[in-house]
């Protein structure tokens, strides 16, 4: 798929969106409205696997670009520019599918904590997030911030905070002019004022972690 096809005015020549403002919760000039984004499965260097992140604008916000050979076993999502905003590492020493989410490449305090939902078969829910104090601790439950509910495979998804209020969703998107579906390797990302859309974006990189069809970082 070219570029064109995900969004027509992005220039394929320039990763740069310095002056593209990330919506966080609580302020900025679009603080009561949702933050619609097109997710792209795919990065845009040669050699590499991750997304690439619009906005409504066709402004390259997200990048997510890790290298096939030589990763250090964490992921980082950075602005457009190329600034790391969050780092992802995978817990370990730990059982099941557990990750510790932290900001800009720090390796300690991490900010939340995602652990996969592991009986499926009795649950809607398909991850929990949980704040960085009760995940260094190992607790279970305590300071819970989200849950995930749906079908990442399907790209159907919706994240609940504690007061069950749906604060993002991911679903299917469409090409504009003849309303056909684009597949799974690109979607939208809807992100309410209530959460901030670089926490959505790890979100969605955890799930494809935990749920996604494509090689997985190796530990």
């Amino acid at each position: 798929m070219g570029m064109t096809k995900v969004y027509p005015n992005v220039p394929s020549s320039s990763f740069g969106s310095e002056g593209v403002k990330l919506r966080f919760a609580g302020g900025g000039p679009d603080a009561d409205t949702a933050a619609v984004l097109t997710v792209w499965k795919k990065s845009l260097l040669l050699n590499c696997t991750g997304f690439t992140v619009f906005d409504g604008k066709g402004n390259l916000v997200f990048r997510v670009d890790n290298y096939v050979a030589g990763n250090k076993g964490e992921i980082v999502l950075m602005d457009g520019a190329g600034k790391p905003l969050l780092t992802i590492r995978r817990k370990r020493l730990s059982l099941g599918d557990n990750w510790m989410v932290y900001d800009g490449e720090t390796a300690a305090n991490p900010r939340f904590h995602v652990r996969k939902q592991v009986n499926l078969m009795s649950s809607k829910s398909l991850a929990r997030v949980s704040g960085g104090c009760a995940a260094a601790g190992g607790g279970r439950g305590r300071n819970a911030m989200y849950e995930i509910e749906g079908s990442y495979s399907q790209r159907s998804c919706a994240v609940y905070d504690g007061t069950r209020r749906c604060v993002a969703e991911i679903k299917r998107k469409e090409a504009a002019a003849a309303g056909v579906a684009l597949g799974v390797d690109v979607f939208r990302l809807i992100v309410q004022p209530e959460m901030d859309t670089p926490v959505a974006m790890a979100l969605v990189i955890l799930l494809d972690q935990m749920f996604g069809s494509s090689k997985r970082l190796s530990f």
